[in-house]
């Protein structure tokens, strides 16, 4: 018998064979076991179940006009709606969008750092729906059930831009990793785009928080206080402590924690575009004038000019800064003379590195574009002096070189004496 024929034969033996293999077994909700499951249950707390496991979902609701801090909820719709009609280019511009198509995320985990080693236990995640702001949190009941987490996660995402606190640094490439572990089983990431508003936290406020942590912002910035609040490096330990005994008593503490900080977030990006947008009437002039820096770098120079010029007046240290800042201004759109005016002013008064680079820029207007050799002259020797004073006090060296100041004097000095 050929070789063809025996295998033609033993087909129907393996076909046989492979039917006798027992059909793997779908257990039902019933018949799994969920440890306090009344507990949870009076907490909002419920099962979602997929195949042989689960996970626990919580979900809360809040009504628009309830307070977080200083803002109500319905104010971050406002706050949209400003980026809507605002026609400022900016990286937390929600123009484009409306507010039902952001939701704020954050996680916990079981460790600070990378890697497929810190596993992150709670997903949480807050939008708007209709007239209402609804939370909802994700929970890993143990290790082994991250597919319905992910699962149940996943279905509930599908917005056009997330909202984090140091996100992109942290929480979403801690999502990624997981999800690459698990990709086979659960839906895929939907893109979408991403505001991190530590970021901009640290931009605005860095002049008056030692650590631009979210609890930092929240207690000194937005006005709100946490009451029994459970610190976050402790959440690993209560996290395992909960895998171990499967009582929620400490997890709900962990639960409440990340609460407050997805709400915080909603109460800090509406604060910050009402910031952007010089909308707030309690805005510091410090808070303005990098507010005018941040439109500045971001080409927005009419927006950064009306930032500027709102606190220019007077000798306050943020009035010198913004005369010094608008004369940048003036000198993009070759207002030479408004320039020099300005700069005028604060090469007399303010820092000596702000005085140092001011007569140098008045040397190069009055050089080459005013002609007035000798005004560049005076101000290139003023610059001189005020470098050697500076050096000579702080022992280092500033970003401005001497060799290159020594060689417009000489220069000057030449063109002054007509050779």
């Amino acid at each position: 018998m050929s070789i063809k024929n025996k295998l033609n034969r033993l087909k129907g033996h393996l076909g046989t064979e492979k039917d006798k293999q027992p059909s793997p077994v779908k257990l039902s909700k019933s018949s799994i076991d969920v440890p306090f499951k009344e507990e949870w249950e009076a907490e909002s707390v419920y099962p979602y179940y997929f195949e042989d496991s689960y996970c626990l979902v919580r979900e809360k609701e809040y009504s628009l006009d309830q307070m977080h801090g200083i803002y109500s909820f319905g104010q971050f719709t406002a706050a949209v709606e400003a980026w809507n009609s605002s026609g400022i280019r900016h990286p937390l511009s929600a123009a484009g969008h409306g507010p039902e198509n952001l939701f704020f995320f954050d996680t916990e985990t079981t460790g600070l750092g990378g890697g497929t080693g810190n596993t992150i236990f709670l997903l949480g995640q807050a939008s708007l729906h209709g007239n209402k702001i609804k939370l909802k949190q994700h929970i890993l009941p143990h290790p082994g059930a991250e597919i319905p987490l992910y699962k149940s996660f996943l279905e509930s995402i599908d917005y056009s831009t997330m909202v984090t606190y140091n996100g992109k640094a942290f929480d979403w490439p801690q999502v990624k990793t997981r999800h690459t572990l698990l990709r086979e089983h659960v839906p895929k990431l939907p893109p979408f785009g991403h505001f991190d508003l530590y970021h901009a936290a640290r931009r605005m406020w860095k002049h008056k928080l030692e650590r631009i942590k979210l609890a930092a912002v929240e207690k000194d910035v937005l006005g709100i206080e946490r009451k029994d609040d459970i610190p976050g490096f402790l959440a690993p330990m209560i996290y395992f402590d909960f895998v171990e005994r499967k009582n929620p008593e400490g997890m709900l503490g962990i639960i409440k924690h990340n609460e407050i900080d997805i709400l915080s977030l909603i109460s800090l990006y509406t604060h910050l575009s009402f910031q952007i947008l010089q909308l707030d009437e309690k805005q510091t002039s410090r808070e303005l004038y990098e507010v005018g820096r941040w439109l500045s770098a971001l080409g927005e120079s009419s927006q950064a000019k009306t930032a500027f010029n709102k606190i220019s007046e007077g000798e306050s240290l943020e009035a010198l800064d913004a005369r010094f800042a608008l004369a940048y201004e003036h000198k993009k759109h070759k207002n030479w003379v408004e320039a020099a005016k300005l700069w005028r002013d604060t090469a007399d008064k303010g820092g000596m590195n702000e005085r140092l680079i001011s007569c140098i820029e008045l040397a190069k207007i009055y050089e080459h574009r005013l002609k007035d050799l000798s005004k560049a002259f005076i101000y290139a020797r003023k610059a001189m002096d005020l470098f050697d004073e500076i050096t000579c006090i702080r022992k280092e060296e500033t970003n401005i070189k001497k060799e290159e100041l020594s060689k417009r004097i000489g220069r000057l000095e030449r063109k002054c004496k007509g050779t």
